[in-house]
C-alpha cells in the first residue's frame, strides 16, 4: 500500500490506546537503509514481508532470506483470518472485505532444491570473502591472495572449486620458486587450505562456486504491471552452514555495488535488500572486514540500494554501521540479563526521543506485531519514534506448499536460465593438460640420448619459471611470438572477461574496498 510515494507501515497508538496517526516509510528515502528488531515471536518476519509488499507494489525490486520457511507465503494471495481482520479495523483499514493480494515472486536456491540455483565463481568471491568463509588465518589468507595473484597473471579462470585445488596444488610443488617472486608461500598453509576447501565441498559450498553465474539484473526485475519482483533465498538448509549464508550475502552486497550505475538519492530504491538473522554476518568477524562492510552499506546507498538489516539483539549490529540505518522498527526486548537491558537501553537510546512515553520502558511491553517505529523525513532526519501497531500483510501468512512453489517456478521469468551446470575449460583442464605435457616431455626426455634436456620434469606457468626470463622491474615480460602453449591462456583469458568488461572499473574499485585481486 504506497501514498503519495509513501509506505504505509501502520498506525501509532496514544498512551491511551487510541489511534493517533498513519507511519509512512518515504520512499526516496528507501535508499537510507533500515533495522528490524525484537524477540523470537514479536513479529520480525512479518514487519519484513509488509515491508517487501509494500516496496514491490511501488516498483522496487527487493530481495530477502527466508530463513524460516514461512515467507514464501508472499507468492500467495492472503487468507482471511480473525487475527488479520481484527488488525486491520484497529488501524482504520477497509475489512469488508480486506484487500489481499498475491505478489510477484522468484524463488532462489544455492542448492538448487527449492529455486532456482545461485551461483558464483571463485574469481568474484575474491579471497578475502574466501577467507571469511574458511575461517582463515593471517597466513592462509597471505597464500590465498597469492594464489589469486598468480591466476590473474596466468589467465587461468578460477570459477569451481576444483580451479583453485588445482592452482594450490601447482603453488605447493612449486613453493620455492614461487616464494621468490610472491613471497613466502608455506607448504604447510597449502595444505590447511586444501584441508579447509573439502570441508567447504562437503557442506555443499560446490553447489555456490561456478556457472552460470547470477546476473544481478535478475534480482532486479519489474513485471508489466510495474510491481516489483520479490527474490525469495531458501535459507533454511543454508542455516546450517552460517558462515556460508553470511559470506554469500555479503557477496551479493559488493556485486551490486560493483555493478550498479552511481544514481545518487533518487525518489524510490533500486532495490531493496532485507539481510535476516544479520549477526551471523558479524560474529567472529575481524576488524578489516567489520570496517569493509561498513564501507560497502554507506557507499551502496549512492546506488540506489536499500540495506535492512533484521536480527534479535540491536547489539548484534556495529555501532558504526548501526549509526548509517536510519529507519527502524524496533519489536519488543526482554531484559532478563544484564546483556538484555543493555540491548533495551541502546535500542531506546537509537531513537528521537517522544515525551508522551519512555522508550526504554515501552520496548518491554509491546505486543505481538507492535513496534516503535522511526523512519526518516523532511530533510533526512528522523522522525520522532511513535508506538505503531504493524499493519496485516496482504499475502499468505505461513508457507506454500511443495505444489505450489513448484507452480511458481514453472513459470519463472528465469526458468531454465540457472538448473544446469556449464563447466567451461577454465583453471583445472588447463593445469591439467599443462601437467599432463610436461609428463609426456618427461619420458621423452628420459628416452632422448644424453645430450638432451634433463630438466624436463619441472613444468612452469608463463612468467613463473626459469624457462622464461623474468622481465625487468616495472616492465611487463614480451610475449612469446608463436606457441600453443601462449596461445591457449589468451584465448581463455578472453573468455574469463568477456562476462564481466563491462564493469571493469567498478570491479577494480570495490575489489579495493573488499580486499581482494583485479579480475581479468
Amino acid at each position: 500500500m504506497v501514498e503519495e510515494g509513501k509506505l504505509f507501515i501502520g498506525a501509532s497508538r496514544k498512551p491511551d490506546d487510541t489511534i493517533n496517526k498513519g507511519e509512512y516509510l518515504e520512499l526516496k528515502f528507501g535508499n537510507r537503509h533500515g533495522l528490524i528488531t525484537g524477540a523470537t515471536g514479536t513479529g520480525k518476519t512479518i514487519t519484513l514481508q509488509v515491508l517487501a509488499e509494500g516496496f514491490s507494489n511501488a516498483g522496487v525490486p527487493v530481495f530477502c532470506a527466508d530463513v524460516k520457511g514461512d515467507l514464501s507465503g508472499i507468492g500467495a494471495i492472503g487468507e482471511t483470518k480473525d487475527f488479520i481482520l481484527k488488525r486491520a479495523e484497529q488501524i482504520g483499514l477497509p475489512t469488508n472485505p480486506y484487500e489481499f493480494q498475491e505478489f510477484p515472486v522468484i524463488f532462489w536456491d544455492l542448492y538448487g532444491e527449492k529455486g532456482h540455483r545461485v551461483r558464483t565463481t571463485m574469481s568474484e568471491m575474491g579471497p578475502l570473502l574466501l577467507s571469511r568463509l574458511m575461517n582463515a588465518t593471517d597466513a592462509q589468507e597471505g597464500v590465498l591472495n597469492i594464489a589469486f595473484k598468480i591466476a590473474d597473471q596466468a589467465g587461468l579462470p578460477l570459477l569451481d572449486l576444483k580451479d583453485l585445488q588445482a592452482l594450490l596444488n601447482y603453488m605447493g610443488e612449486n613453493a620455492t620458486q614461487l616464494s621468490n617472486q610472491f613471497g613466502f608461500i608455506s607448504k604447510a598453509s597449502v595444505g590447511s587450505i586444501q584441508r579447509e576447501l573439502l570441508i567447504l565441498e562437503q557442506q555443499g559450498a560446490e553447489h555456490f562456486f561456478g556457472e552460470p553465474a547470477l546476473k544481478i539484473t535478475d534480482i532486479m526485475r519489474t513485471t508489466n504491471d510495474g510491481r516489483g519482483a520479490i527474490s525469495v533465498l531458501a535459507a533454511d538448509k543454508l542455516m546450517m552452514n552460517p558462515r556460508l549464508y553470511a559470506t554469500f550475502l555479503l557477496w551479493l552486497l559488493s556485486e551490486l555495488f560493483e555493478e550498479l550505475p552511481e544514481v545518487g538519492d533518487p525518489e524510490k530504491p533500486k532495490l531493496v535488500f532485507f539481510f535476516d538473522e544479520a549477526h551471523l554476518l558479524f560474529n567472529d568477524a575481524p576488524k578489516v572486514l567489520t570496517e569493509r562492510v561498513e564501507q560497502v552499506v554507506r557507499l551502496i546507498r549512492s546506488k540506489g540500494v536499500g540495506v535492512y538489516f533484521v536480527t534479535q539483539n540491536p547489539l548484534d549490529v556495529p555501532e558504526t554501521i548501526l549509526g548509517q540505518l536510519g529507519n527502524r522498527v524496533q519489536h519488543a526486548l526482554r531484559a532478563y540479563t544484564p546483556r538484555d537491558q543493555k540491548a533495551v537501553k541502546t535500542a531506546a537510546d537509537t531513537f528521537r526521543p517522544n515525551p508522551e512515553f519512555d522508550c526504554a520502558t515501552v520496548i518491554t511491553n509491546l505486543g505481538t506485531g507492535e513496534a516503535l517505529v522511526s523512519t526518516l523525513e523532511g530533510k533526512g532526519a528522523p522522525s520522532i519514534v511513535e508506538r505503531t501497531l504493524v499493519r496485516p500483510p496482504q499475502s499468505r501468512v505461513g508457507p506454500l506448499t511443495a505444489e505450489e512453489r513448484q507452480k511458481v517456478l514453472e513459470v519463472s521469468p528465469v526458468r531454465g536460465q540457472y538448473d544446469e551446470d556449464f563447466d567451461r575449460e577454465s583453471a583445472y583442464e588447463m593445469l591439467t593438460a599443462r601437467a599432463k605435457k610436461a609428463a609426456e616431455a618427461q619420458q621423452q626426455a628420459e628416452q632422448a640420448p644424453v645430450e638432451a634436456n634433463a630438466g624436463g620434469s619441472r613444468w612452469t606457468l608463463p612468467g613463473f619459471g626459469d624457462d622464461e626470463p623474468a622481465a625487468p622491474a616495472g616492465k611487463q615480460a614480451r610475449p612469446r611470438s608463436s606457441g600453443y602453449q601462449r596461445e591457449t591462456v589468451v584465448e581463455a583469458a578472453m573468455k574469463s572477461v568477456a562476462r564481466t568488461v563491462a564493469t571493469q572499473v567498478g570491479r577494480a574499485l570495490v575489489r579495493g574496498i573488499l580486499g581482494s585481486l583485479s579480475r581479468r
